[in-house]
């Protein structure tokens, strides 16, 4: 019978590493954690601390009226692409289920409502580019995709307010050859995503 693969490793074997980033407990007890192999063992602020000299330029934005589930796989991609930050625009409370813990290693910000989220991307120097398949929308990959940016998701089956496609630079899309008109929002956010990480990430 095939062994069933686990994820995770068991106590440090031999003499344990003297470098600061260590966790004791994890050392000791084994690191079950579903995190790369050159973070295995590491304390979750050490993570984030070097995942912060590294992340990307980009932004996401997600609208949460509705409480969407999909919120926390968005977080959890933003993480395997090392967005800078995830910004929570209208509802505090996001269902986390989905992030798969990643949001312990993952900045994620909330603002009241969508005029809020404008005035801090202005100040902060970042275009809103808005992922709906709405009228006007370049397929992302024809798109003028910025290197500094905050790309922005609305929820599923309604989309983006009106306000928030107000409010953006730029409109893209997906092209998609099926017969659906729309494809998960999780899903879209992981393709944009991954385009920004094939223009731009080293």
């Amino acid at each position: 019978m095939e062994e069933m693969r686990t994820h995770g490793v068991g106590p440090w074997p031999g003499e344990w590493p003297s470098e600061p980033w260590f966790d004791p407990e994890l050392l000791e007890h084994g690191d079950s954690r579903n995190v790369i192999d050159r973070y295995r063992y590491w304390r979750m602020e050490a993570i984030v601390a070097d995942l912060d000299l590294q992340r990307h330029p980009f932004h996401v934005a997600i609208e949460n009226w509705q409480h969407d589930m999909n919120i926390g796989s968005i977080v959890r991609s933003a993480n395997a692409f090392l967005a800078d930050t995830v910004h929570i625009i209208g509802r505090r409370r996001w269902n986390k289920r989905g992030a798969m813990v990643t949001d312990r290693y993952q900045h994620v910000v909330h603002h009241e409502d969508v005029a809020g989220f404008a005035a801090w991307a202005a100040a902060e120097g970042l275009p809103i580019v808005a992922v709906d398949n709405v009228g006007d929308a370049v397929p992302v990959d024809k798109a003028a995709l910025p290197e500094r940016c905050v790309l922005l998701f609305g929820q599923e089956g309604p989309g983006l307010s009106a306000e928030a496609l107000a409010a953006a630079a730029s409109h893209i899309e997906i092209t998609q050859y099926g017969s659906t008109r729309s494809i998960n929002a999780s899903a879209a956010a992981a393709v944009v995503m991954y385009e920004w990480c094939r223009r731009y990430a080293g």
